[in-house]
């Protein structure tokens, strides 16, 4: 099991953050989290990198149970993560083959000297991810779906476990959107894929590869099952509280206000 909450409520400065929170995910299952500003989501990450505790309940992830085992960097290293909070922290002077080895010490710049192992899989990842030939340049330079590729790459050096996309796609243009998709489609079907958490606001991002959706609402899971029957016209016309329509007549969905 790659996550286990159960019951699980945050409360911040007062204020139920999260509540009553359930979730289950198998080894091997990708998922969509989807939810609107405000939802919890990015509180709901943080707990899972236990950069936050539960205030009640029970959380467990990747066989490390909150409150017993040892978490913090031990935890995080099988961890991959890719957000907008990252990305503020990266160094703009470091080239994209730096940025990706510093995955392998879960580090913001690269401080140790890495191995020639750790150097043959930041060129080998920088390569699948069609990063190699700018893999010398300064981040500051590349385009934004460069960026993202970067810190994907960043992300899979350590074979994690688990790995968190937060909204990847924001600020890309179309092209670039779908460029890094494609990018994604194709790392969730390879040998040693982790378990992926998609989050996005945007329900047209939600690849076939996401066979699970959770729904989060105020904090609060809204419901959660199999994708096509939590991105169905019924369902989100009740989570956002107005009509809407999804179509499923491509392999992904594609939603309109009616």
């Amino acid at each position: 099991m790659v996550l286990d909450l159960r019951d699980v409520g945050l409360k911040k400065e007062g204020n139920w953050i999260l509540k009553h929170v359930n979730w289950k995910m198998k080894k091997g299952e990708h998922w969509a989290l989807l939810g609107l500003n405000g939802a919890g989501k990015t509180a709901l990450l943080h707990m899972l990198c236990s950069y936050y505790f539960p205030t009640e309940g029970s959380v467990k992830v990747i066989g490390r149970q909150f409150g017993k085992d040892i978490l913090g960097e031990k935890l995080r290293q099988q961890i991959g993560i890719v957000s907008s909070t990252l990305k503020q922290r990266i160094y703009g002077s470091d080239s994209a083959y730096q940025i990706v080895l510093s995955g392998a010490f879960a580090s913001i710049g690269l401080y140790e000297t890495p191995t020639d192992e750790m150097r043959t899989r930041a060129q080998q990842l920088l390569k699948e991810l069609d990063c190699f030939s700018y893999a010398n340049r300064a981040y500051r330079t590349l385009s934004q779906g460069e960026q993202q590729r970067v810190l994907i790459g960043r992300a899979l050096m350590n074979n994690p476990k688990l790995l968190i996309l937060d909204e990847p796609t924001n600020g890309l243009d179309f092209i670039a959107r779908e460029q890094l998709l494609a990018s994604i489609e194709t790392i969730s079907k390879g040998e040693l894929a982790p378990s992926i958490i998609y989050v996005t606001h945007h329900v047209e991002e939600i690849l076939p590869t996401f066979t699970k959706t959770l729904l989060l609402k105020k904090g609060e899971v809204f419901d959660q099952g199999t994708t096509k029957n939590m991105i169905s016209t019924e369902k989100l016309s009740a989570f956002f509280g107005m009509n809407v329509e999804v179509d499923w007549s491509e392999t992904r969905p594609r939603l309109k206000k009616l």
